[in-house]
């Protein structure tokens, strides 16, 4: 089901290159979509956004605030919960929560100050964005895990606002949804979805209003939203498919290693699972594994397909080309599944997440381990970082110069800013030097 690829191979570069590409389908239809929806939406607020709504989720109110759903709503969904369902929410919002907060002490996110030795202060303020928009999925998707994920560090930074926006076809509520934007603080929710309500997050409407920045995932036309409206708003980030990549010595169980292949594949036929391994006797048992459990998976047919066109196997020397593939790779989940898994921590410069050892699987981090699962994906990870509390902060820097600095620092700005033509700027440095 899965191919297999050898580092040895002379064809392995090409291979790998063929494995790692995803065609993607003529998205002109859907930007000359999108755009026209944004345009509707900026120039008609409410009523595009209402008219929109009852197109693509047969949603029929006579104003957009009937889609709002209030805190009570939302509370009342958490209680409403069982007891298991209600209790495992609130301890995985509790150690996400955790996480954030320590990462909020340790990453920069706090202002500083020095004083140089003529007075002059330099330093940095730190505050946090006014109002962020949070998209959600609905429909056949339903993610409570990316609302805590995606509203707690935000609440940990400080943000005043969090609005939510889910969409709601045929007014069909998933309650574990409402539930975890209770728990985690969220202010308001409204059931829209779609590129309409990228478009109400950011340009505002006469019910919405206009927000600083649009976190969450969404289909391709959310994407394409999203990459739309860039600049009048912030985004984290355009998540392309899921990725999993398994480094394994083969000491692991492998109907382990197998399972946790099957955890990115289900999400999609688009999803990654690729193993990288020295030992091809081991690969041949986690490929016996994977022809015995898929018959027991509900979403086995999408698993089918995700591995058969996009996973493969790689047989690699040792662990240690292991790690330099991983890297050339850079994926968005990455699993150290070995003896003493530490050892090739220092080796990999470029995974979204990294799970040490056979006992982390990386389903544990999706949902409760603390660090958050909103991680760069296409490789991105070579140059961008999972969601955290920083992405929920701005920095401005702070000058205070004192008389004395002003006569070193003047004379500088003033030989530069004549050097770039630029005499008003000389000039204003020039009339604060001493005669």
């Amino acid at each position: 089901m899965m191919r297999r690829l050898s580092k040895a191979d002379a064809t392995f570069a090409a291979d790998l290159n063929a494995l790692l590409s995803l065609s993607e389908d003529d998205l002109s239809e859907i930007e000359l979509t999108v755009a026209k929806i944004l345009r509707n939406v900026q120039a008609n607020g409410d009523a595009a956004v209402l008219e929109l709504t009852q197109q693509f989720d047969r949603l029929h109110v006579k104003q957009l605030s009937d889609l709002e759903i209030s805190k009570s709503d939302m509370q009342k969904a958490f209680e409403q919960l069982p007891t298991l369902q209600k209790e495992a929410l609130v301890a995985a919002a509790n150690r996400v929560k955790l996480y954030h907060e320590r990462q909020k002490q340790e990453s920069g996110c706090h202002s500083w100050e020095y004083t140089e030795a003529d007075g002059t202060s330099l330093g940095q303020q730190v505050t946090p964005i006014d109002r962020v928009g949070l998209y959600v999925p609905g429909g056949k998707a339903a993610y409570p895990s990316s609302v805590l994920m995606n509203a707690i560090p935000a609440k940990v930074a400080g943000v005043k606002e969090v609005i939510m926006v889910v969409p709601t076809p045929d007014g069909i509520q998933n309650s574990l949804v409402l539930a975890a934007a209770f728990v985690a603080g969220v202010d308001r929710v409204f059931r829209i979805g779609g590129a309409q309500a990228i478009g109400a997050l950011a340009y505002g409407t006469q019910t919405i209003p206009a927000v600083d920045k649009i976190v969450g995932p969404g289909n391709a036309y959310v994407a394409s939203a999203k990459r739309r409206v860039f600049g009048t708003v912030g985004i984290d980030m355009i998540a392309g498919p899921s990725e999993i990549l398994v480094i394994c010595d083969g000491s692991t169980d492998p109907d382990w290693v197998a399972m946790d292949l099957f955890s990115q594949a289900e999400h999609d036929e688009l999803a990654q699972s690729i193993l990288l391994c020295p030992d091809a006797e081991f690969m041949d048992l986690v490929e016996r594994s994977i022809e015995q459990l898929l018959p027991q998976m509900p979403r086995q047919e999408v698993i089918r397909t995700s591995l058969t066109n996009r996973g493969a196997m790689i047989l690699v020397k040792d662990m240690q080309e292991a790690c330099e593939i991983s890297n050339r790779i850079a994926p968005e989940h990455m699993e150290i599944s070995s003896e003493n898994p530490r050892q090739w921590l220092a080796h990999i410069r470029h995974a979204g997440a990294i799970f040490l050892g056979k006992f982390t699987s990386e389903s544990l981090g999706d949902y409760c381990a603390g660090p958050n699962h909103v991680l760069p994906t296409s490789r991105t990870s070579r140059f961008s970082s999972p969601l955290g509390v920083y992405d929920f902060i701005k920095r401005s820097s702070v000058i205070e110069v004192s008389a004395a600095g002003a006569q070193t620092l003047g004379q500088i700005a003033s030989v530069l800013a004549h050097g770039e033509g630029l005499q008003a700027h000389a000039k204003a440095a020039e009339m604060r030097l001493k005669k």
